[in-house]
């Protein structure tokens, strides 16, 4: 009568093996709940940058330090009467350059009075303006130069790199004295995106001439796509994780002596 007690393991519910989904069903209910939205929010953030940005790669180093030479940006598409001073923006003019878009940063609009330089400041309306965003120890400009009225329309744009930067100064002599026209304008730069150096911070110097550019919702369409990923991601794997919880909740049985 004596025999060998051997044990084996089964589901805790006692009925073997099952190949049927894993988890309770309001758990599979929510992960496919979890997945579909996140893939709305993923796809939509993604349509919507795509409708309301363009990336550019900025070649030259006449924006620096806020944009390196080889940098990519990401440019709102904006309405030239959008813009605004202290903007960064990219332009088409064939004056300054033939078959390619510009960057630099619009330091005076239409009806304002540009020159340089005051104690080492530009000075706009007779407004000294404090530009953090140039070099550390560098003066607003190189060299002076004479003081521009900017037509109605038009835009005076400088780059941050003053020393080497072909702006408006280089194009003092042309018939509109430097300014480009607003219509010019394709986009309006939100952020350095590669490599990832974020927003571009709010150019406060130009606060008291006028309102400054409210920022475009490059941030919410990012919390958008993360968002989407991070829902996608932990939707999918419920599954897998509840497949080896129910692993762990199994018990020995015993199967008897024979």
């Amino acid at each position: 009568m004596g025999g060998e007690s051997t044990t084996r393991t089964v589901p805790r519910s006692g009925g073997g093996t099952s190949s049927g989904p894993v988890g309770s069903r309001t758990g599979q209910r929510l992960s496919g709940l979890a997945v579909a939205l996140g893939l709305v929010l993923f796809l939509g953030g993604f349509a919507w940058g795509a409708l309301l940005y363009r990336p550019y790669t900025v070649p030259t180093s006449s924006m620096s330090p806020t944009i390196a030479a080889g940098d990519r940006v990401l440019a709102q598409r904006v309405d030239g009467a959008e813009v605004r001073r202290g903007d960064v923006v990219v332009f088409t003019d064939k004056t300054w350059a033939s078959n390619a878009p510009v960057v630099k940063r619009v330091v005076a609009v239409g009806g304002d009075t540009v020159s340089c330089c005051t104690d080492g400041k530009l000075t706009v309306n007779g407004k000294q303006i404090e530009e953090p965003y140039l070099p550390p120890g560098t003066l607003a400009e190189i060299k002076n130069f004479p003081t521009v009225k900017v037509p109605d329309g038009r835009l005076f744009l400088l780059g941050d790199e003053r020393q080497g930067s072909l702006d408006s100064t280089a194009h003092l002599t042309d018939a509109a004295q430097g300014t480009v026209a607003r219509s010019a304008v394709k986009a309006r730069v939100d952020a350095v995106v590669w490599p990832m150096k974020g927003m571009l911070k709010r150019p406060t110097g130009f606060t008291d001439l006028g309102a400054l550019s409210e920022p475009g919702p490059l941030g919410t369409i990012g919390w958008l796509i993360v968002g989407g990923a991070v829902l996608v991601l932990g939707g999918g794997a419920y599954g897998p994780i509840a497949k080896r919880t129910g692993r762990r909740r199994t018990r020995p049985e015993s199967a008897g002596a024979r």
